[in-house]
């Protein structure tokens, strides 16, 4: 209790210091900073002749020297960035422990002094520790600026599939664990006693011995506990929403104006959460900090600021500023709102969505991907695509599968170019599903060129080249050619030459370039017609530089509401998923616009 009470005295002290502070840096990280950085980036890529990125080139890019060296520069200006927030919380909360009120300007010109120590060389590893230890542990304690990298559904798709991985990876994460609980007070000491980052990751250890897992569950109730204020917050905001709209349903402005405050309401308990969550989880570290170097009756170095009136006056201006921005939302959205109900603003609009299936592999979440079965499911839910894998035999047949070893889908532990179609056609590819598709076969290409032209279902066609083929672009251009399929098929790879053999071979053959890094000017490619990109690197940006050269973007593979409906905010213009119901049925429910409507729908179904 006595740790709790501290909490909450230390962040009360100067709680208006805190909360304007991180509001000012978390809009100038959005509008400036970021941005800037990014900007950086995209100079490095430039100065080094890199116009893209892709998986394909980033290891020539990262083996380049002045890469190494430029990127290092901004590593250390954006470790300086972010210890700056870090820093000028330590400080205030040091001075709310000391029991006196923070001046923001002496606060950020100390913060700023102090910062400057981590170019000295000896200081190195507090890059490590900030911009890649925290955030990849995602425990809360990330800046403002630094926050957890989305990690691909491909790359944990193969960590889950693969144990002996698994286990590496688990372990890997259980050191990391250990290593920043350890060196969780580094920066208190690096802040407050001036020493260096070694010395105060030495002291950190000495610290926190033995309260490792203390430490830990200390974080962990704290962050919990956030959450769930904030989920009461929200919940008696509902309430108060659901109540206002049965006992005002008729006295429209009324409702208006008490509608908006609930909103705005609810708008500002997220604002406030977020800004405070930061604060609130170096306030746990401090208070643990102070109660361990009084119990062990160590030296605490307290920061010297001496308390002026215009601190006062600063703090107070604070306030108003803030209070100002909440009557003025108010104001706003009463207008708003009571101008919906007279019919000023229109926001049931419908539109078409051009956002188009493809179904992975065929309908392989129901049926044996690749399968004649496969695609037949994805005709019938409704699928504009079919996307498939091809390979070629030994006696240059091209068919349809993923794996060119045949062991995962028909326990056969032989490769593609070893056998001829014969062979290929005996295998059941269908029970390793389910045993009611036994006796499944793989497919030729030719057969499903037949299927997908008398079921008016186009084709997206990957090719995996191996270096055992012969001819084997040319002879998937031939086959869909010979079909007279052209206009209803892309041709894509992950290897861009293929795209490259294609187009030098037939020009009017669509190609698609698949991709799970995108990052620069991809659209000077110019064998690629559209992209194909993994969901969690399509970015606004680049779904209009790519729109704004005429070419298409598909986002693969997207098997969430959440992610297909972020794909539709992003107007990607082709998914690719496994689950083709839940695509069509979330696409439709898109295309009307209520936001009322909506919002009161979504309101109700926390209470249903």
């Amino acid at each position: 209790m006595k740790k709790i009470k501290n909490a909450l005295l230390m962040i009360k002290r100067n709680i208006w210091v805190l909360v304007g502070f991180e509001a000012v840096f978390k809009l100038l990280s959005t509008l400036i900073f970021m941005p800037l950085f990014l900007g950086c980036f995209n100079l490095i890529m430039k100065y080094t002749g890199f116009t893209y990125l892709t998986f394909e080139n980033i290891f020539a890019f990262l083996s380049e020297p002045i890469t190494l060296l430029l990127l290092l520069i901004l590593i250390i200006f954006m470790t300086f960035y972010t210890m700056f927030d870090i820093t000028t919380i330590i400080i205030i909360l040091d001075l709310s422990y000391q029991n006196k009120k923070a001046p923001i300007l002496d606060v950020l010109k100390l913060s700023f002094k102090k910062c400057l120590r981590i170019f000295n060389p000896i200081n190195i590893t507090i890059s490590f520790f900030i911009l890649f230890l925290i955030p990849f542990l995602n425990i809360g304690l990330t800046s403002s600026f630094i926050s957890s990298v989305s990690v691909p559904e491909f790359i944990l798709d193969f960590i889950k599939s693969n144990i002996p991985f698994l286990c590496i990876f688990a372990l890997v994460m259980v050191y990391l664990v250990i290593l920043l609980f350890r060196w969780l007070y580094s920066l208190h000491f690096f802040v407050l006693d001036n020493v260096s980052f070694r010395k105060a990751r030495k002291l950190s250890k000495n610290l926190s011995e033995k309260r490792h897992i203390k430490n830990f569950l200390s974080m962990f109730i704290v962050q919990f506990t956030m959450v769930l204020l904030y989920l009461i917050f929200i919940g008696l905001g509902i309430l108060l929403i659901l109540g206002i709209q049965h006992f005002l349903g008729n006295i429209v402005i009324l409702e208006s104006i008490m509608t908006t405050i609930i909103w705005v309401f609810i708008a500002l308990s997220l604002i406030i959460f977020l800004l405070l969550i930061t604060p609130i989880s170096y306030t746990t570290i401090s208070v643990l900090y102070y109660d361990l170097k009084e119990k062990r009756e160590e030296e605490i170095k307290y920061i010297e600021i001496k308390e002026t009136d215009v601190g006062d006056k600063n703090n107070r201006k604070l306030k108003k500023i803030i209070l100002g921005f909440i009557v003025l939302a108010i104001i706003c959205g009463s207008v708003f709102t009571y101008g919906i109900y007279k019919g000023k603003y229109n926001l049931n609009i419908e539109f078409t969505r051009t956002l188009e299936v493809t179904a992975h592999r065929g309908a392989s979440l129901k049926y044996p991907e690749n399968t004649m079965s496969a695609f037949k499911g994805a005709k019938e839910l409704g699928a504009d695509w079919i996307e498939l894998d091809v390979a070629e035999t030994k006696d240059g047949y091209i068919v349809v599968t993923h794996d060119t070893n045949f062991k995962r889908t028909a326990g056969v532990d032989k490769n593609i170019w070893d056998m001829t179609l014969e062979e290929v056609k005996e295998l059941d590819v269908g029970s390793f599903f389910n045993k009611k598709f036994k006796g499944e076969k793989v497919p030729t290409l030719e057969e499903t060129l037949e299927f997908a032209k008398n079921n008016n279902i186009k084709l997206n066609i990957e090719l995996k080249p191996t270096g055992k083929e012969h001819d084997f672009e040319k002879k998937v251009v031939d086959l869909i050619v010979e079909h007279n399929y052209l206009k209803y098929t892309v041709i894509t790879s992950q290897t861009y030459e293929v795209l490259e053999n294609v187009k030098k071979y037939n020009k009017d053959v669509e190609t698609v370039y698949v991709m799970s890094l995108a990052y620069g000017n991809i659209t000077s490619l110019e064998y690629a017609d559209h992209f194909s990109i993994e969901a969690t690197s399509v970015t606004k940006s680049l779904v209009k530089k790519v729109h704004k050269e005429g070419k298409e973007l598909y986002a693969w593979t997207v098997n969430t509401e959440d992610s297909i409906m972020e794909m539709i905010d992003l107007k990607v213009d082709n998914i690719i998923t496994d689950d083709i119901t839940l695509a069509k049925d979330t696409i439709i429910s898109s295309k009307q616009s209520d936001l009322i409507s909506e919002y009161i729908k979504f309101i109700e179904g926390w209470f249903a």
